[in-house]
């Protein structure tokens, strides 16, 4: 038997294994579907769409979207220790301070900015040097990019042309602006949450990891969480948790587990054939992600990241840490307010030197760059369902994109907004013609159009096992899952709404911050760092 057993090996997983596992006293067990973070692929940067579509990735499609003209989106999460924090594009962002103070003020003690804040700086180490809003010494090595594209750094002046601050710390005192983003690397590698938290602590007696583990269900005793099913090598295992299981298979994973496992809407499970061994309607509900749309011009200059893999830049990545090879694609953005109104942005681009279409799986046929409209505060959300019969089928996954018109509304604006940076004078000297949309499209009734056809998702699903203390929340303030003892959730699925950006930063904080919940400490005290308005 052992004290916790936690399933899935990700961001939040790996997290916890380190955390609780620094306890000598506990046994943890550390169960993850995937495999070894061997592939080379994981390590360089540049290659991260590489690893879509191949074992380390889960694989997943939407259901039908019906406002995206019907089209099914291929949705990659990691199945690898690490998870997805192996197969991301390594951007570092927490989110914005309204995100955290919204969901204190919903119903949820201990969540404010103020209060989370101490976990990303315990979590970090950043290559800037400590201040009030950064830590050093943390397993979590942020840097910044070693060698940013021109194109690049045009872009941060060309947002300031278009009226966009220029801001060099999205994690500081103000979110809005442009500037070049910071990167979970150390060296130019990758520094996901396997490299920085499982691996020192895998020479801990008290901590065990078995890879290839597919958990089939939790089991239940009564109104317990005992332990947990599982499936490896065409056999069934069944482990013993004396103190708690842990779920941390992120928006997907968790919530379907949990409907295995017979915890969720009692009538979904009834009509799936399984017992039901708790009634709770918000497993699955909620789901929440980032609709992205490109907007790409042509480059004149040979300068973009199809150059990438050639031989120069192949060997000063290896024998240098540096060049092309180190990008994370992504290397510059621009947190807006479409409204003056707003108290935070509703959008954010992501500028990638290279004409990147296809979540990056074709290799660019020429040289351009791609600027990804990004909403930020969907007001459309779906949910995450049974799909086919069997304990390994692929879930039923349904955002239900684009279901409230005013994202669309806020996406248009963004596109001309992005025209607008573009034609800025910092590109003179690059830009060629307007790929996507394209100059036909200059109505709001053709780039309505457009983005139904093209627009694809960011890869930040959360939401699905949300906290709180409503009907539809499905843990509480401590992460633990309503009317189950000795069952918690800790991954993206907690998070009650999306925040302002990219999403694996707060989920290694939540982990960081549940860790110290189990272990009943409080070891850091809320922060108050003085805050600039974004006005």
């Amino acid at each position: 038997m052992y004290d916790y057993v936690i399933v899935g090996a990700g961001s939040a997983g790996c997290v916890l294994a380190h955390r609780l596992s620094e306890d000598p006293g506990v046994r943890v067990l550390l169960l993850e579907a995937g495999g070894r973070d061997a592939a080379r692929e994981i390590h360089i940067p540049a290659a991260f769409s590489k690893l879509f579509k191949t074992e380390v990735d889960w694989d997943f499609a939407t259901a039908p979207q019906a406002h995206l003209h019907g089209r099914r989106l291929y949705w990659p999460r990691g199945k690898v220790l690490g998870g997805s924090s192996s197969i991301n594009a390594m951007i570092y962002i927490r989110g914005h301070r309204a995100d955290y103070d919204h969901w204190a003020a919903l119903g949820n003690p201990g969540w404010s900015y103020d209060d989370v804040l101490p976990y990303f700086v315990k979590a970090e180490h950043n290559e800037r040097g400590a201040s009030a809003y950064h830590g050093v010494g943390g397993p979590l090595n942020v840097a910044d990019l070693r060698q940013a594209n021109p194109l690049s750094r045009a872009f941060v002046e060309a947002a300031a042309q278009a009226g966009i601050p220029r801001n060099p710390d999205f994690n500081g005192a103000r979110q809005e602006g442009a500037g070049l983003c910071q990167v979970t690397q150390k060296r130019g590698r990758r520094w996901s949450t396997a490299r920085a938290y499982l691996r020192p602590a895998l020479r801990r007696p008290n901590l065990s990891v078995v890879t290839g583990a597919h958990v089939l269900r939790v089991a239940m005793e009564g109104r317990r969480a005992a332990g947990v099913v599982y499936e490896r090598g065409g056999r069934q295992e069944r482990v013993l948790a004396g103190r708690e299981v842990i779920l941390c298979g992120g928006a997907i994973g968790s919530p379907h587990l949990l409907l295995r496992s017979g915890i969720g809407p009692a009538a979904h499970l009834r009509a799936h054939g399984i017992d039901v061994a708790h009634d709770l309607p918000g497993v699955g509900r909620n789901l929440q992600d980032h609709l992205a749309y490109g907007v790409r011009y042509a480059v004149t200059a040979p300068i973009t990241l199809l150059n990438a893999e050639s031989p120069a830049n192949l060997v000063r990545y290896l024998l240098f840490g540096r060049g092309m090879l180190t990008s994370n694609v992504a290397e510059a953005l621009a947190f807006v307010r479409t409204r003056a109104a707003l108290p935070a942005p509703d959008l954010q681009f992501h500028f990638a030197p290279v004409y990147y279409v296809d979540h990056g799986l074709a290799p660019p046929p020429f040289h351009g760059m791609s600027l990804g409209v990004t909403l930020l505060q969907p007001r459309s959300a779906g949910y995450v369902g049974l799909g086919a019969a069997g304990p390994l089928a692929q879930p039923e996954i349904q955002p239900q994109f684009l279901s409230d018109e005013e994202d669309l509304r806020v996406m248009v604006e963004g596109v001309r907004l992005a025209r607008r940076i573009f034609q800025a004078p910092a590109f003179d000297a690059y830009r060629g013609a307007e790929l996507t949309p394209g100059a036909h499209a200059q109505r709001d009734d053709d780039l309505y159009e457009d983005i139904r056809e093209n627009a694809e998702h960011l890869y930040h699903p959360v939401g699905t096992c949300k906290m709180g203390a409503d009907a539809l929340a499905v843990v509480d303030a401590q992460l633990r899952v309503h009317g189950v003892e000795g069952l918690r959730v800790v991954d993206a699925s907690v998070m009650p709404t999306v925040v302002r950006g990219n999403t694996n930063a707060p989920t290694i904080m939540i982990a960081e911050k549940a860790a110290d919940m189990i272990r009943q400490r409080t070891s850091h005290a809320p922060a108050r760092a003085a805050v600039a308005a974004d006005v």
